[in-house]
């Protein structure tokens, strides 16, 4: 049963390990910014992935990847790595971990949507009201009525909220193109490719920003250390590993979907370590959102 069952099992998973990811990234990045944070956490999550990859394959590097897993996988790991991960992390230290994690419920219908265009896969005939339905579920959590002027307001800053949906556009078409390049290969072996490609993006992207110092400070800061470094831990690693595990052995919308259940597994912890004040109607809008990607994949 679980054998059948396990690309769903390891989707599931992810949504776990990118909730713990995500709280420990948001404390991470208010303490030093976004972009040391970024490069630090791919660099640990390399290491982690090296070596495991030399204990279960022999190989500490993936140097029996083929030409295709390198070019397809590479612009994967640019595109979600780069700069999906880069609005995402921006958009933390603006509206934070949970109404970042609500908005990137775009992602699986983003998703869904490329896997259409790009690999061929099947979509219900109910995809267009899930999309309606999951953009209802934020809009409700996203606009407030001020109690005193009596107007309709976003209840976060707008900067914060486009570029969340920047990091969902990231993942979406990042998932696609990783298991469009990853094929049959091993989903750690591929995470490495797409780390290695991310790593040298934000190397270029800090260069050319001269952003450095801020980087190299962060080595020394020992709390924002032990953060980047446990959201390594289930990102990078655990929860980008387990996402490619999870779309080799079901279709990308199902992953997507239940790997959408972040939101709802980040509400206790996000209210008890940050003090976050989230509203019935944030609740609301963030099941309804839900309910709506669900419908997507009916």
């Amino acid at each position: 049963m679980l054998q059948s069952h396990s690309g769903e099992l390891a989707a599931l998973l992810v949504a776990v390990f990118w909730s713990a990811s995500a709280l420990a990234f948001e404390d991470a990045s208010r303490r030093v910014g976004s972009m040391p944070v970024n490069i630090i956490r791919l660099v640990i999550g390399m290491v982690f992935l090296s070596l495991l990859n030399l204990i279960i394959r022999g190989h500490l590097l993936p140097v029996d990847a083929s030409t295709h897993n390198w070019i397809w996988l590479s612009v994967s790991g640019l595109i979600g790595f780069v700069l999906g991960d880069y609005c995402l992390f921006k958009s933390y230290t603006i509206i934070g971990s949970w109404f970042a994690m609500l908005i990137m419920t775009l992602a699986p219908p983003m998703a869904a949507f490329f896997g259409w265009i790009m690999l061929h896969e099947n979509l219900s005939l109910l995809s267009g009201v899930g999309i309606l339905v999951t953009m209802a579920g934020i809009i409700i959590a996203m606009f407030r009525r001020d109690k005193e002027s009596h107007r309709v307001t976003v209840s976060k800053p707008l900067v914060g909220i486009l570029y969340a949906f920047g990091g969902a556009l990231g993942q979406a078409l990042g998932i696609v193109l990783s298991k469009y390049g990853m094929e049959q290969y091993s989903p750690f072996a591929a995470t490495q490719i797409r780390i290695i490609i991310g790593i040298l993006g934000f190397v270029a992207l800090i260069t050319l920003t001269g952003k450095w110092r801020p980087v190299i400070s962060t080595l020394t800061y020992k709390k924002a250390m032990v953060s980047t470094t446990i959201g390594s831990f289930f990102g990078p690693f655990l929860g980008v590993s387990f996402s490619l595990l999870a779309v080799q052995y079901t279709s990308t919308g199902i992953a997507s979907t239940l790997m959408a259940l972040v939101p709802i597994f980040i509400i206790p912890p996000s209210v008890l370590l940050f003090k976050h004040k989230v509203t019935a109607r944030e609740v609301i809008g963030t099941l309804i959102s839900l309910a709506g990607v669900a419908l997507f994949f009916l």
